[in-house]
Protein backbone atom coordinates (compact mmCIF):
# COMPACT_ATOMS: atom_id res chain seq x y z
CA UNK A 1 0.00 0.00 0.00
CA UNK A 2 2.82 2.40 0.89
CA UNK A 3 4.55 1.69 -2.41
CA UNK A 4 1.35 2.36 -4.35
CA UNK A 5 0.84 5.70 -2.63
CA UNK A 6 4.44 6.71 -3.29
CA UNK A 7 4.15 5.75 -6.95
CA UNK A 8 0.96 7.80 -7.29
CA UNK A 9 2.64 10.74 -5.62
CA UNK A 10 5.64 10.48 -7.91
CA UNK A 11 3.43 10.35 -10.99
CA UNK A 12 1.49 13.40 -9.77
CA UNK A 13 4.74 15.31 -9.21
CA UNK A 14 5.92 14.29 -12.69
CA UNK A 15 2.68 15.51 -14.25
CA UNK A 16 2.98 18.83 -12.44
CA UNK A 17 6.56 19.19 -13.63
CA UNK A 18 5.66 18.36 -17.21
CA UNK A 19 2.75 20.76 -17.06
CA UNK A 20 5.01 23.44 -15.64
CA UNK A 21 7.64 22.84 -18.32
CA UNK A 22 4.99 23.07 -21.05
CA UNK A 23 3.73 26.34 -19.62
CA UNK A 24 7.31 27.62 -19.46
CA UNK A 25 7.89 26.71 -23.10
CA UNK A 26 4.63 28.40 -24.06
CA UNK A 27 5.60 31.58 -22.23
CA UNK A 28 9.03 31.48 -23.90
CA UNK A 29 7.48 31.18 -27.36
CA UNK A 30 5.11 34.05 -26.58
CA UNK A 31 8.03 36.23 -25.52
CA UNK A 32 9.84 35.40 -28.77
CA UNK A 33 6.76 36.44 -30.72
CA UNK A 34 6.71 39.79 -28.92
CA UNK A 35 10.34 40.40 -29.83
CA UNK A 36 9.76 39.42 -33.47
CA UNK A 37 6.56 41.43 -33.86
CA UNK A 38 8.17 44.87 -34.58
CA UNK A 39 10.49 43.40 -37.19
CA UNK A 40 7.64 41.43 -38.74
CA UNK A 41 5.46 44.53 -38.99
CA UNK A 42 8.33 46.52 -40.52
CA UNK A 43 8.96 43.72 -43.04
CA UNK A 44 5.28 43.66 -43.90
CA UNK A 45 5.13 47.43 -44.41
CA UNK A 46 8.43 47.88 -46.24
CA UNK A 47 8.71 44.68 -48.29
CA UNK A 48 5.50 42.65 -48.57
CA UNK A 49 2.96 45.44 -49.15
CA UNK A 50 5.09 47.34 -51.75
CA UNK A 51 5.82 44.08 -53.55
CA UNK A 52 2.12 43.22 -53.75
CA UNK A 53 1.30 46.75 -54.94
CA UNK A 54 4.07 46.56 -57.55
CA UNK A 55 2.75 43.19 -58.71
CA UNK A 56 -0.71 44.66 -59.07
CA UNK A 57 0.60 47.59 -61.12
CA UNK A 58 2.44 45.15 -63.41
CA UNK A 59 -0.96 43.97 -64.72
CA UNK A 60 -1.91 47.48 -65.86
CA UNK A 61 -1.07 49.96 -68.58
CA UNK A 62 -0.14 53.10 -66.67
CA UNK A 63 2.06 56.15 -67.20
CA UNK A 64 2.18 57.14 -63.53
CA UNK A 65 -0.63 59.68 -63.66
CA UNK A 66 -4.35 59.23 -63.99
CA UNK A 67 -6.11 55.91 -63.57
CA UNK A 68 -4.31 52.69 -64.59
CA UNK A 69 -5.96 50.54 -67.26
CA UNK A 70 -6.09 46.80 -66.64
CA UNK A 71 -4.03 44.96 -69.27
CA UNK A 72 -3.71 41.48 -67.76
CA UNK A 73 -0.59 39.60 -68.86
CA UNK A 74 0.18 41.98 -71.73
CA UNK A 75 3.27 43.41 -70.01
CA UNK A 76 4.66 39.95 -69.31
CA UNK A 77 4.04 38.80 -72.88
CA UNK A 78 5.83 41.91 -74.13
CA UNK A 79 8.65 41.22 -71.69
CA UNK A 80 9.22 37.73 -73.06
CA UNK A 81 9.74 39.20 -76.56
CA UNK A 82 11.82 42.19 -75.45
CA UNK A 83 15.39 41.74 -76.69
CA UNK A 84 16.59 44.64 -74.51
CA UNK A 85 15.39 42.85 -71.37
CA UNK A 86 17.10 39.59 -72.31
CA UNK A 87 20.27 41.49 -73.14
CA UNK A 88 20.19 43.11 -69.69
CA UNK A 89 19.62 39.68 -68.16
CA UNK A 90 22.68 38.30 -69.96
CA UNK A 91 24.68 41.19 -68.55
CA UNK A 92 23.47 40.12 -65.10
CA UNK A 93 25.10 36.74 -65.66
CA UNK A 94 28.39 38.55 -66.25
CA UNK A 95 27.79 40.42 -63.02
CA UNK A 96 27.27 37.12 -61.21
CA UNK A 97 30.74 36.10 -62.39
CA UNK A 98 32.21 39.43 -61.29
CA UNK A 99 30.44 39.69 -57.93
CA UNK A 100 30.04 36.06 -56.85
CA UNK A 101 32.25 33.57 -58.69
CA UNK A 102 35.52 35.51 -58.94
CA UNK A 103 35.36 37.17 -55.48
CA UNK A 104 34.56 33.82 -53.88
CA UNK A 105 37.48 32.08 -55.59
CA UNK A 106 39.93 34.93 -54.92
CA UNK A 107 38.61 35.40 -51.39
CA UNK A 108 39.16 31.71 -50.61
CA UNK A 109 42.79 31.84 -51.70
CA UNK A 110 43.47 35.15 -49.94
CA UNK A 111 41.77 34.05 -46.71
CA UNK A 112 43.73 30.80 -46.63
CA UNK A 113 46.97 32.67 -47.38
CA UNK A 114 46.37 35.28 -44.68
CA UNK A 115 45.30 32.71 -42.12
CA UNK A 116 47.68 29.85 -42.85
CA UNK A 117 50.77 31.72 -44.05
CA UNK A 118 50.80 35.43 -43.25
CA UNK A 119 49.38 34.92 -39.76
CA UNK A 120 52.00 32.31 -38.90
CA UNK A 121 55.04 34.01 -40.41
CA UNK A 122 54.27 37.71 -39.90
CA UNK A 123 51.82 37.71 -37.02
CA UNK A 124 48.07 38.05 -36.62
CA UNK A 125 48.23 41.88 -36.61
CA UNK A 126 49.68 41.98 -40.12
CA UNK A 127 46.98 39.57 -41.30
CA UNK A 128 44.30 41.73 -39.65
CA UNK A 129 45.62 44.91 -41.32
CA UNK A 130 45.67 43.24 -44.74
CA UNK A 131 42.16 41.91 -44.16
CA UNK A 132 40.96 45.43 -43.33
CA UNK A 133 42.60 46.79 -46.48
CA UNK A 134 40.81 44.24 -48.64
CA UNK A 135 37.51 44.97 -46.88
CA UNK A 136 37.80 48.76 -47.27
CA UNK A 137 35.91 48.92 -50.63
CA UNK A 138 32.90 47.33 -48.91
CA UNK A 139 32.81 50.25 -46.46
CA UNK A 140 32.91 52.93 -49.16
CA UNK A 141 29.54 54.06 -50.54
CA UNK A 142 29.11 52.69 -54.03
CA UNK A 143 28.56 56.22 -55.36
CA UNK A 144 31.97 57.31 -54.03
CA UNK A 145 33.68 54.20 -55.37
CA UNK A 146 32.01 54.65 -58.75
CA UNK A 147 33.06 58.29 -59.06
CA UNK A 148 36.67 57.43 -58.14
CA UNK A 149 36.78 54.62 -60.69
CA UNK A 150 35.24 56.85 -63.36
CA UNK A 151 38.24 59.15 -62.83
CA UNK A 152 40.64 56.22 -62.98
CA UNK A 153 39.09 54.84 -66.18
CA UNK A 154 38.54 58.19 -67.92
CA UNK A 155 39.76 58.14 -71.55
CA UNK A 156 41.49 61.53 -71.26
CA UNK A 157 43.98 61.92 -68.40
CA UNK A 158 42.57 58.91 -66.57
CA UNK A 159 44.95 57.31 -64.10
CA UNK A 160 44.95 53.92 -65.84
CA UNK A 161 45.66 55.30 -69.30
CA UNK A 162 48.34 57.61 -67.91
CA UNK A 163 49.97 54.67 -66.14
CA UNK A 164 49.96 52.59 -69.32
CA UNK A 165 51.51 55.50 -71.19
CA UNK A 166 54.18 55.97 -68.52
CA UNK A 167 55.33 52.33 -68.68
CA UNK A 168 55.48 52.29 -72.47
CA UNK A 169 52.14 50.58 -73.11
CA UNK A 170 50.40 53.54 -74.70
CA UNK A 171 48.92 51.29 -77.38
CA UNK A 172 46.84 49.61 -74.67
CA UNK A 173 45.03 52.85 -73.80
CA UNK A 174 41.27 52.50 -74.14
CA UNK A 175 38.03 54.32 -73.56
CA UNK A 176 37.32 51.83 -70.78
CA UNK A 177 33.73 52.90 -70.06
CA UNK A 178 32.83 54.30 -73.48
CA UNK A 179 33.72 51.39 -75.75
CA UNK A 180 30.77 48.94 -76.09
CA UNK A 181 33.18 46.02 -76.51
CA UNK A 182 34.97 46.50 -73.18
CA UNK A 183 32.66 48.65 -71.03
CA UNK A 184 30.98 45.63 -69.41
CA UNK A 185 34.33 44.05 -68.57
CA UNK A 186 35.50 47.34 -67.04
CA UNK A 187 32.43 47.45 -64.80
CA UNK A 188 33.05 43.80 -63.90
CA UNK A 189 36.61 44.65 -62.84
CA UNK A 190 35.35 47.43 -60.59
CA UNK A 191 32.79 45.11 -59.00
CA UNK A 192 35.43 42.45 -58.31
CA UNK A 193 37.42 45.12 -56.47
CA UNK A 194 34.33 46.22 -54.52
CA UNK A 195 33.09 42.74 -53.65
CA UNK A 196 36.25 40.84 -52.77
CA UNK A 197 36.40 41.98 -49.14
CA UNK A 198 33.12 40.35 -48.10
CA UNK A 199 34.07 36.73 -48.93
CA UNK A 200 37.51 37.28 -47.47
CA UNK A 201 36.15 38.36 -44.07
CA UNK A 202 33.56 35.56 -43.97
CA UNK A 203 36.11 32.89 -44.90
CA UNK A 204 38.66 34.12 -42.37
CA UNK A 205 35.97 34.00 -39.70
CA UNK A 206 35.14 30.45 -40.77
CA UNK A 207 38.76 29.40 -40.58
CA UNK A 208 38.80 30.38 -36.91
CA UNK A 209 36.74 27.30 -36.08
CA UNK A 210 38.98 24.85 -37.97
CA UNK A 211 41.06 22.66 -35.66
CA UNK A 212 44.71 23.83 -36.00
CA UNK A 213 45.85 20.25 -35.40
CA UNK A 214 44.54 19.34 -38.86
CA UNK A 215 47.00 21.77 -40.47
CA UNK A 216 49.81 20.67 -38.16
CA UNK A 217 49.25 16.99 -38.92
CA UNK A 218 49.09 17.65 -42.66
CA UNK A 219 52.27 19.73 -42.50
CA UNK A 220 54.07 16.96 -40.61
CA UNK A 221 52.98 14.51 -43.30
CA UNK A 222 54.66 16.71 -45.90
CA UNK A 223 51.56 18.35 -47.39
CA UNK A 224 52.31 21.69 -49.00
CA UNK A 225 50.20 24.82 -48.68
CA UNK A 226 48.13 24.09 -51.81
CA UNK A 227 47.30 20.52 -50.70
CA UNK A 228 46.30 21.79 -47.25
CA UNK A 229 44.08 24.35 -48.96
CA UNK A 230 42.37 21.73 -51.13
CA UNK A 231 41.93 18.97 -48.57
CA UNK A 232 41.44 20.89 -45.30
CA UNK A 233 40.41 24.50 -45.91
CA UNK A 234 37.79 23.92 -48.62
CA UNK A 235 35.93 21.03 -46.90
CA UNK A 236 35.97 22.72 -43.49
CA UNK A 237 34.44 26.03 -44.59
CA UNK A 238 31.88 24.63 -47.02
CA UNK A 239 28.91 26.25 -45.17
CA UNK A 240 30.55 29.66 -45.49
CA UNK A 241 31.09 29.08 -49.21
CA UNK A 242 27.38 28.35 -49.68
CA UNK A 243 26.42 31.52 -47.78
CA UNK A 244 28.83 33.74 -49.71
CA UNK A 245 27.82 32.37 -53.12
CA UNK A 246 24.12 32.81 -52.38
CA UNK A 247 24.49 36.28 -50.90
CA UNK A 248 26.80 37.58 -53.63
CA UNK A 249 24.71 36.12 -56.45
CA UNK A 250 21.62 37.87 -55.13
CA UNK A 251 23.61 41.12 -54.87
CA UNK A 252 24.78 40.67 -58.47
CA UNK A 253 21.26 40.16 -59.80
CA UNK A 254 20.00 43.36 -58.21
CA UNK A 255 23.09 45.52 -58.76
CA UNK A 256 22.15 49.09 -59.63
CA UNK A 257 24.36 51.76 -58.06
CA UNK A 258 27.60 50.87 -59.82
CA UNK A 259 25.96 50.77 -63.26
CA UNK A 260 24.14 54.05 -62.60
CA UNK A 261 27.28 55.89 -61.51
CA UNK A 262 29.77 54.42 -63.99
CA UNK A 263 27.92 54.03 -67.29
CA UNK A 264 24.16 54.59 -66.87
CA UNK A 265 23.64 51.36 -68.80
CA UNK A 266 25.65 52.57 -71.79
CA UNK A 267 27.19 52.85 -74.19
CA UNK A 268 24.26 51.69 -76.28
CA UNK A 269 22.93 49.41 -73.55
CA UNK A 270 26.21 47.47 -73.33
CA UNK A 271 26.14 47.51 -69.52
CA UNK A 272 22.40 47.57 -68.91
CA UNK A 273 21.11 45.23 -66.18
CA UNK A 274 17.49 44.40 -65.22
CA UNK A 275 17.39 46.71 -62.19
CA UNK A 276 18.62 49.69 -64.22
CA UNK A 277 16.42 48.70 -67.16
CA UNK A 278 13.42 48.74 -64.83
CA UNK A 279 14.50 52.14 -63.46
CA UNK A 280 14.72 53.75 -66.89
CA UNK A 281 11.42 52.18 -67.94
CA UNK A 282 9.76 53.62 -64.84
CA UNK A 283 11.15 57.14 -64.74
CA UNK A 284 12.47 57.96 -68.21
CA UNK A 285 9.98 56.18 -70.45
CA UNK A 286 7.14 56.49 -67.86
CA UNK A 287 5.96 52.97 -68.69
CA UNK A 288 5.12 52.22 -65.07
CA UNK A 289 3.21 49.00 -65.66
CA UNK A 290 5.96 47.55 -67.84
CA UNK A 291 8.67 48.61 -65.38
CA UNK A 292 6.69 46.97 -62.57
CA UNK A 293 6.59 43.74 -64.58
CA UNK A 294 10.38 43.82 -64.97
CA UNK A 295 10.96 44.39 -61.25
CA UNK A 296 8.42 41.69 -60.33
CA UNK A 297 10.19 39.11 -62.49
CA UNK A 298 13.53 40.11 -60.99
CA UNK A 299 12.17 39.87 -57.43
CA UNK A 300 10.69 36.42 -58.02
CA UNK A 301 13.99 35.28 -59.53
CA UNK A 302 15.92 36.52 -56.49
CA UNK A 303 13.49 34.81 -54.11
CA UNK A 304 13.76 31.51 -55.98
CA UNK A 305 17.54 31.76 -55.99
CA UNK A 306 17.58 32.42 -52.24
CA UNK A 307 15.32 29.43 -51.57
CA UNK A 308 17.46 27.16 -53.74
CA UNK A 309 20.63 28.38 -52.00
CA UNK A 310 19.15 27.78 -48.56
CA UNK A 311 17.95 24.34 -49.62
CA UNK A 312 21.35 23.32 -50.95
CA UNK A 313 23.04 24.62 -47.81
CA UNK A 314 20.65 22.71 -45.54
CA UNK A 315 21.13 19.53 -47.55
CA UNK A 316 24.92 19.87 -47.37
CA UNK A 317 24.81 20.46 -43.62
CA UNK A 318 22.54 17.43 -43.13
CA UNK A 319 24.88 15.27 -45.19
CA UNK A 320 27.87 16.49 -43.18
CA UNK A 321 26.05 15.81 -39.91
CA UNK A 322 25.19 12.30 -41.14
CA UNK A 323 28.84 11.59 -41.87
CA UNK A 324 29.83 12.70 -38.39
CA UNK A 325 27.28 10.41 -36.72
Amino acid sequence: MTVTVEQRGARAVGRRRRGGSRRTRTRTRDSYVLFLLPGGLAFLAVVVVPFLMNTGVSFTDWQGVGSPDWSGLANYRELMDDSAFWASFRHSLFMVVAMAVLPTAIGLVLAAALFDYVGKHFGSRVAAVLRACFYLPQVLPIAVAGIVWSWVLAPDNGSLNELLKAVGLGSWQQDWLGDPDIALYSVMGVMVWVQIGFPLVVFMAGLQRVDPQLYEAAELDGAGWWRRFLHITLPQIRPEIHVVLTWCTIAALKVFGAVYVLTKGGPGGATDVPSYFSFTTFFEKTQVGYGAAISTVLTVLVLLLALVGLRLQTRAEDAEEGLRT
